[in-house]
């Protein structure tokens, strides 16, 4: 069957062969902690081309830089608090943490710092374009890859699954509508839009969903 625009609807995080039994553990299985690992090392590695694209952010640092201007607070300490913010909504939502509540933002972090200085940068705007599509892709593509795994997920994929649940409605179209209220507000709040901005927000929620489906039906024609 192929893959059409269904993925839209999907609703829920598949399991295959990398998932873990449950997401709170020590000691998860080999494949999983891989599966994880690698999701998020790609992860990360799509936010860095969207920094690298330079025409905008994620909506996140929007909402950061909006709070930081709004609250005389530092970027860094804004994201942070933020982050524990989105961590605290979790508790009604009941989401489960795990390793890769804590690899997420470890990882990422370091994928940024270590892939920008090798990534192409181009005033002209249609490479511009490319990196930031690619970067949002990028990113969809990992965090299917990590979410599968079963170990945790970070604050926002944690958010966006909990709202799923809560709301009944397609992966998709929950992480477009977070990440569009997050962009408003962070841009009313002062923080810069740019066309990247758009393209992670409107994109990332169908990347998942896109990838999520992909996965599922590529490794279950396999068994």
């Amino acid at each position: 069957m192929p893959i059409t625009f269904k993925f839209l609807t999907v609703k829920s995080i598949p399991r295959l062969w990398w998932s873990a039994p449950r997401a709170l553990t020590l000691r998860p299985p080999f494949r999983s902690f891989l599966g994880l690992v690698f999701g998020l090392i790609l992860f990360g590695l799509g936010e860095a081309l969207l920094v690298a694209a330079g025409i905008g952010v994620s909506p996140w640092t929007v909402l950061a830089e909006g709070v930081a201007k709004t609250a005389s607070l530092s970027l860094g300490i804004t994201t942070f608090l933020i982050s524990l913010s989105v961590l605290i909504l979790w508790v009604p939502l009941r989401q489960t943490p795990g390793l890769g509540t804590l690899l997420n933002a470890l990882i990422v972090a370091f994928m940024l710092d270590f892939s920008l200085p090798y990534l192409p940068r181009s005033e002209d705007f249609l490479p511009q374009i490319f990196l930031a599509l690619l970067g949002v892709f990028t990113t969809g593509l990992g965090g299917a890859i990590y979410l599968i795994a079963n170990l945790g997920p970070g604050p926002r994929d944690g958010l966006m699954t909990g709202l799923q649940a809560l709301s009944g409605r397609p992966l998709a179209w929950v992480r477009s509508a977070l990440e569009m209220t997050v962009v408003l507000a962070g841009f009313t709040l002062g923080g810069t839009l740019g066309l990247g901005t758009l393209f992670f927000a409107f994109g990332i929620g169908p990347a998942i969903a896109f990838c999520l489906s992909v996965l599922s039906h590529l490794f279950r024609q396999r068994k």
